[in-house]
């Protein structure tokens, strides 16, 4: 019986006894007198007493006007004597009804007994409640090297059963899985060709793309118990608690014929032994010791496969992906843009949808978002709804919220003064020109001064399509974009304002990536830093540098040539095109966002009115002139 239950039996017991003693002596609360025995004898003599009941020594007095009143009468005389004695006439008591009761066995000797049994059950039951919490603690400090793995797909959990077909996407990393899900259900197929499944798959994605779900999947496809547990629940403060947890944790798996053990978050304890400040972590690396020894332990015809994730594969120990351990490793991608539609069609289930919504336009306004990131858009649409007080979902409510998910929510309640909504909205048209302006650019799909999360406006840009791979002309674009509203302030203000300073941060850091990881500039196919990491406090506090201060200083140069080149590049758009900036600025100010449509309407009907061919001479002026 679960701690729970017992408490609940301890609670109902004690209702039980409170309520039978409250019913023991429980008396109506009537407002009855207390008279002597005198006055007693004094109302029988003036005939107001209709009837007198006695029980044992107490008397309950009935008068004819129905009233009531109580008395007790001596403890060794007869109530007929006490009354005589009092002067009581015969005739009058004669014409008193009396009717002696005799007094409950149980109220005899349960009275006195209660007073005297009612503390000593207290006590008992008080030292029994202490004695049960010490054996308590006695029992837990044993489970405090037990494993506290969660348990999906096991018998009377079916609700918890996830198949492949709840997954959507990720087609090449289930076709991996694949063969592990058919050992699963036919080992013997395997073992007769002498073939050595894979002990430990390791799951290897950025975060939210749906590691632990396909993890999952794999169990339920093979129909198998799913053990869930987590890096950090091996770590403790006490040296040795991680190891033992990991001998429990495996011991239990095994104890599974066919059985699925999956350990998230692996780089909380899988870490490369012996870096950080000041040693490695003893605790840390014990628990490791402890992984690599346990999956060394596997016989070739167990039943129980180790899956790991982790979206940090780079700060793994090697030992840890040796063959015989994680040799297997399935890569998981962001989902393109038909996996981001059958991931909304998966999360859009049991929602009411309207007609008018379009998952397909949602997954192409969604490049680089993933599963978990759509579940939060689908989430967040349907709450938009709710607030709005409609019945269904519409497309609208779905479009605000992929802005919502972006950028964070709106808020209208940061006013802007005249002012500063004049800078916002020359700021935002100036990014917005530059990129339309460029065709290696995204094209610009929203324009807004309407303040979300931290950003006081935005420019959102949208790619035509998934992009694996960038080229150096689309980095200057994009770095030309980033100055655009820099170079706007400039040129209109002659000023500089603190709303640049976040999109400086981007295109500097953009700009030492192009010379320093990508090898862009003419420094040539050198990449410079040392990926080692020195992490203190969950923090890089620092780079190994491998080179010297020379290319350090020639380094600083190309960065700067970056930005001055991206600067110069912003800055000769916007002069030339100086009558569409302010153009989009005012329209930007009127209306506070501007969708795709408008631009582009904006920038197409400028272009037509530039290349409109100018009204010639006539030939009689040049006849005159000649």
């Amino acid at each position: 019986m679960s701690n729970l239950a017992k408490n609940s039996v301890y609670v109902l017991f004690i209702f039980l006894a409170v309520s039978a003693l409250f019913s023991l002596f429980y008396q109506p609360f009537e407002s009855v007198e207390e008279i002597s025995l005198s006055r007693l004898a004094q109302e029988i003599n003036q005939g107001n007493v209709q009837k007198i009941t006695v029980s044992g020594n107490d008397i309950t007095i009935l008068y004819k006007d129905e009233s009531k009143a109580r008395s007790r009468k001596e403890m060794e005389t007869g109530l007929s004597q006490s009354l005589l004695n009092l002067g009581v006439r015969e005739e009058a008591l004669a014409g008193v009804e009396i009717e002696t009761k005799k007094e409950s066995g149980l109220a005899v000797w349960l009275g006195p007994a209660i007073w005297f049994l009612l503390p000593l059950l207290i006590f008992l039951f008080f030292f029994f409640f202490i004695f049960r919490q010490a054996r308590t603690g006695v029992t837990q400090a044993f489970d405090f090297t037990r494993a506290r793995a969660r348990l999906f797909g096991a018998e009377g959990h079916p609700k918890d059963k996830i198949i492949f077909k709840d997954v959507a996407g990720l087609k090449e990393a289930k076709e991996e899985l694949k063969e592990v899900i058919d050992f699963l259900k036919n080992p013997k197929k395997f073992l007769a060709m002498g073939a050595r499944i894979p002990r430990g798959v390791l799951l290897l994605g950025p975060p939210g793309v749906g590691k632990t779900m396909l993890a999952r999947a794999v169990a339920g496809e093979a129909n198998v118990p799913f053990f869930h547990t987590s890096g950090s629940s091996f770590v403790e403060l006490f040296v040795g608690v991680g190891a033992s947890r990991v001998r429990d944790l495996f011991s239990t798996a095994k104890k599974a014929e066919r059985s699925i053990l999956f350990i998230d978050e692996l780089d909380a304890i899988g870490r490369v032994r012996g870096s950080g400040i000041g040693g490695g972590h003893d605790e840390r690396e014990q628990t490791l010791n402890q992984i690599l020894v346990e999956m060394d332990g596997f016989e070739r015809e167990s039943g129980t496969i180790i899956l790991a994730a982790t979206n940090r594969g780079d700060v793994l120990d090697p030992a840890l992906l040796r063959p015989g351990r994680f040799d297997r490793r399935v890569v998981l991608d962001l989902p393109d843009v038909f996996d981001r539609e059958e991931i909304m069609k998966i999360h859009c289930q049991g929602k009411p949808l309207a007609a008018n919504v379009n998952l397909r336009e949602i997954a192409e306004r969604t490049p680089g978002f993933s599963g978990a990131d759509l579940a939060n858009l689908v989430n967040e649409a349907a709450i938009l709804a709710a607030r709005r007080n409609k019945q269904q979902v519409f497309q609208e409510e779905m479009l605000e919220s992929i802005e919502k998910v972006l950028l964070g929510p709106e808020r209208r309640s940061h006013v802007l003064s005249k002012k500063e909504k004049e800078i916002a909205a020359y700021h935002e048209a100036g990014h917005a020109l530059v990129a339309a302006s460029l065709p290696e650019s995204e094209p610009v799909r929203k324009i807004s001064i309407i303040s979300r999360g931290m950003a006081a406006g935005y420019t959102l840009k949208v790619p035509t399509e998934d992009r694996k791979m960038k080229t150096k002309t689309e980095f200057l674009a994009d770095l030309a974009m980033a100055l655009g509203g820099y170079c706007t302030e400039k040129i209109k203000f002659g000023e500089l304002t603190t709303g640049a300073s976040n999109d400086l941060e981007k295109a500097s850091e953009l700009a030492r990536k192009l010379v320093k990881q990508y090898g862009m500039s003419s420094l040539g196919p050198i990449s410079f830093g040392d990926k080692e990491e020195m992490i203190f406090l969950g923090r890089e506090i620092g780079e190994q540098r491998n080179y010297s201060e020379k290319v350090a200083a020639q380094i600083d140069k190309e960065v700067e040539k970056f930005m001055k080149g991206a600067e110069v590049k912003a800055t000769k758009i916007l002069k030339k095109k100086r009558r569409l900036l302010d153009k989009i600025a005012k329209t930007l100010i009127e209306k506070e966002t501007i969708e795709r449509e408008e631009f582009e309407a904006l920038i197409k009907g400028a272009s037509a009115k530039s290349n409109k061919p100018k009204r010639k001479k006539s030939l009689k002026v040049k006849l005159k002139k000649v």
